[in-house]
């Protein structure tokens, strides 16, 4: 069974050039008095600070917050991306993080051999590397390129090739950042099925998005960021309201198997 423990973790950011008197001044005035000095007396910008929270089974937990609140360094930390100073983090069951349609990718290997280092790295067979390339190359409908460097792709092919990539095997453990959906608007309507079937089908989803029907919709339970902190933590609706800081109107009826607000996702982000 799926689980997440997150326990009193902190990330700091060094800043190697610390001693610049107009750097200091630049990131005084961007992380509002978030910069510090840690234990080898670096000046570091302060990231997360004191973050804990446990996950079961059947949770959706949703992150909310302005910009540099710290809900991709969040993200990026359950991925195992980032190292936290302190505290720990201890994921149980199969998780995908939907973070960055590059993530993962060695941009001097072809399409082809990209997908087939993603099987090797998850564990799977011949057979099941093969399914896997036949999936991945149909959906991501690269074509020809499939075998040149992925270096050579234009941005919408890398968001195609990485996107079929990270949603082609079934999680049970979701990470996913809004700016992974941004991509053009005709692939994104063929993507959203897939997204949303990905979505159903995992044990614990954990999502950063500003789009508020979204977090709504597929989220129970959310916590509200505030430079590296969490301000608040509780049942979605409570959390949302005290963060726009106002009564959200009532949800319209649920249609059963529907996932509302896959729409609005999916049109913020092409808009971006």
């Amino acid at each position: 069974m799926a689980s997440i423990s997150v326990r009193g973790i902190a990330v700091d950011f060094p800043l190697y050039h610390g001693s610049s008197r107009s750097l200091k001044k630049t990131v005084l005035a961007a992380a509002s008095g978030r910069v510090g000095k840690d234990r080898q007396h670096r000046v570091v910008v302060q990231a997360l600070r004191d973050i804990g929270f446990e996950l079961r089974s059947g949770d959706r937990l949703g992150l909310v917050g302005g910009n540099g609140a710290g809900k991709t360094t969040l993200l990026r930390v359950l991925a195992g991306i980032y190292e936290p100073v302190l505290g720990h983090v201890r994921i149980e069951g199969r998780l995908t993080a939907l973070l960055d349609p590059n993530l993962g990718m060695n941009p001097d290997l072809t399409g082809r051999e990209n997908i087939l280092l993603r099987g090797l790295y998850g564990g799977l067979s011949a057979e099941a590397t093969k399914r896997l390339e036949e999936n991945v190359q149909a959906f991501s409908e690269l074509g020809d390129f499939v075998d040149l460097p992925v270096r050579l792709y234009s941005s919408g092919m890398m968001v195609r090739l990485g996107f079929a990539l990270a949603t082609a095997m079934r999680p049970q453990v979701l990470l996913m950042d809004e700016w992974f959906l941004a991509g053009d608007a005709a692939f994104m309507e063929k993507a959203r099925a897939r997204l949303e079937d990905m979505v159903r089908g995992a044990e614990i989803l954990v999502l950063s998005s500003h789009v508020i029907e979204v977090m709504r919709a597929w989220c129970t339970r959310v916590i509200w960021l505030d430079q590296g902190q969490a301000r608040a933590d509780g049942p979605a609706e409570q959390v949302l309201e005290a963060y726009l800081g106002y009564k959200l109107p009532p949800l319209p009826p649920l249609e059963a198997a529907a996932l509302p607000g896959a729409e609005a996702l999916s049109g913020a982000a092409a808009h971006r």
